[in-house]
């Protein structure tokens, strides 16, 4: 996963997860604090709209897009931040989104082919499958499923 979209996942999965009453004050820490530093270094990117509706993809767009116009990318303290909410979100919400590379249920049909799957975050899952009804072969190619600080290299 590149680091635009680390820190975009940080925000999205932070502002869901923080908003919420029932939200533990480490994550409502940890959220603000990446919040209060991207108001800081790059004040043009809107993270309040995203705050409105974390599961808007027209606001995940937007913000992902802000970003990318800013050297957040090369931001390692921004980085580091967006990593520290990820693992604090995952280690305290029982339902915090877990990284699936493929995920598959109920499909009926006479073959099943998939290739070049990559999942990247804490507790990735290659491969999700329920319900299938396969009638001929299955065949999974280059499956990788990694945490980030495991993922590989880019080409």
């Amino acid at each position: 996963m590149d680091p635009i979209s680390i820190i975009v996942t940080a925000l999205i999965s932070g502002a869901g997860a923080a908003l919420k009453p029932t939200a533990e004050s480490v994550i409502k820490d940890g959220y603000a604090g990446l919040k209060a530093l991207i108001q800081r270094k790059y004040e043009h990117v809107n993270v309040t709209e995203l705050e409105k509706n974390p599961a808007s993809k027209s606001r995940q767009a937007v913000l992902q897009e802000d970003l990318e116009a800013t050297d957040a990318g090369q931001d390692k303290e921004l980085l580091r931040s967006a990593k520290a909410l990820l693992d604090v979100i995952q280690a305290h919400v029982s339902d915090a989104p877990k990284a699936v590379g493929l995920d598959l249920e109920d499909i009926k049909g006479a073959s099943l082919t998939a290739e070049h799957i990559l999942a990247q975050g804490n507790q990735a899952t290659g491969i999700k499958a329920k319900g299938l009804d396969i009638q001929g072969d299955i065949t999974f190619r280059d499956v990788t499923a990694c945490s980030g600080e495991d993922a590989p290299p880019k080409n």
